[in-house]
């Protein structure tokens, strides 16, 4: 039976300083003075069109990201927090999760930040090579990069984490394992490390930097997991790794295929509605705001489209989530967030199961080794 699962609320604020070569999200390079207090008055106006969503649950995690969400000041940032919190009612433990860049942030940001209601920090570090932050087109150095880390230590926050990239152009073997030993050594509790890949619509597309080969791209991968492994770091979804205690709650929702809404330019929503006088006609839609901040500052109606995920098409998504994660897959967890009977994926469990690519148990279902280098295979068994 299909049932409500945890909400969160994801906001997106899409301006940079300057777009990277190889960033493919909804931002948009700084021109001139932002328009803080009317961008974060069309956020509230956005989340209360989407009230109707929210069916009495309280807010377990919350994630401003962007673009680079630390070019608002905390003031801005505080008074979007505190309207959130007047509009849902946040639970008793809520993660307020912030991304920032470290050529964003001041040092009196920190303290203010965290003031304002943010608990947790995510800074965008991605190399501490200078000639590899260059390449990237990012606007901070080592050193910026180990000061805010530093100082997100200190300031207040329950927990902080490091995104870090690997297979980046011209990158050795020991270049990218000296960025984990540096990024350990400021001791966050979080690190997300995952492979540049090149996109499309990216400058890094138009004009492809000369990456690792795979034989290199494999060894890095290997060796970093094995020494991120040492270091006491538990890797618990594809790119994530976090001390005990300290994985991010909000992508833990997005992977176990939890409900979440989307405010703010281009974000998307993800929302369980239960009809309680007719059971059968509960359904799952996804939701997608208008992407360009000069129309959605304009709007009347900030979302673009709505769309319902149909039955035949649950299965295969939740499980496009649910395999990111390392840990065993509930069989009632899947029920509950797709609504459908776990004997519906039995047949594709079973091939699954047969090619060595997960083992099952009476509630459990669990990829091998094998299974997690070889997804798109064990997907394609659900299509």
């Amino acid at each position: 039976m299909l049932t409500l699962p945890p909400l969160s609320l994801y906001i997106h604020i899409p301006w940079c300083v300057q777009k990277c070569p190889y960033c493919d999200f909804n931002s948009h390079g700084q021109h001139g003075e932002l328009p803080q207090t009317e961008y974060v008055d069309a956020l509230i106006n956005d989340l209360k069109h989407d009230l109707h969503y929210v069916q009495g649950r309280e807010l377990h995690t919350i994630f401003i990201g962007g673009g680079t969400p630390s070019l608002f000041d905390a003031k801005q940032i505080g008074r979007l927090l505190t309207a959130v919190d007047a509009l849902i009612p946040f639970s008793d433990n809520i993660e307020i999760t912030m991304e920032a860049n470290p050529g964003t942030l001041e040092h009196d940001d920190f303290a203010a930040y965290c003031q304002a209601g943010v608990t947790r920090l995510s800074i965008g570090v991605q190399s501490f090579s200078t000639d590899k932050l260059n390449l990237l087109g990012r606007i901070h150095d080592k050193c910026e990069a180990q000061v805010a880390a530093q100082k997100a230590k200190v300031a207040g926050y329950q927990s902080f984490n490091l995104d870090l990239m690997h297979g980046l152009p011209n990158q050795s073997f020991d270049e990218a394992l000296a960025d984990i030993e540096t990024a350990a050594e400021l001791a966050p509790p979080h690190l997300s490390w995952y492979q540049l890949t090149i996109e499309p619509n990216t400058l890094f597309h138009s004009k492809p930097p000369q990456l690792p080969d795979d034989e290199n791209l494999w060894q890095i991968y290997e060796q970093g997991q094995k020494r991120l492994a040492e270091l006491g770091y538990q890797q618990y979804e594809i790119s994530a790794y976090a001390k005990e205690g300290y994985q991010c709650r909000h992508n833990l929702n997005y992977w176990q295929f939890g409900d979440y809404l989307g405010i703010g330019c281009g974000a998307h929503g993800k929302i369980t509605q239960i009809n309680h006088s007719n059971i059968n006609d509960s359904k799952i839609v996804r939701t997608v705001k208008i992407k360009h901040p000069k129309g959605y500052l304009t709007a009347d109606d900030y979302c673009y489209e709505t769309t319902e995920v149909e039955q035949e098409d649950r299965p295969l998504e939740y499980l496009m989530n649910r395999l990111r994660l390392m840990s065993p897959i509930p069989k009632l967890e899947f029920e509950q967030r797709t609504g459908l009977s776990r004997d519906t994926i039995s047949e594709g469990i079973e091939q699954a199961c047969a090619k060595g690519l997960m083992t099952e148990s009476d509630e459990h279902w669990q990829l091998t080794s094998k299974g997690h280098l070889f997804v798109n295979e064990l997907l394609s068994q659900f299509l």
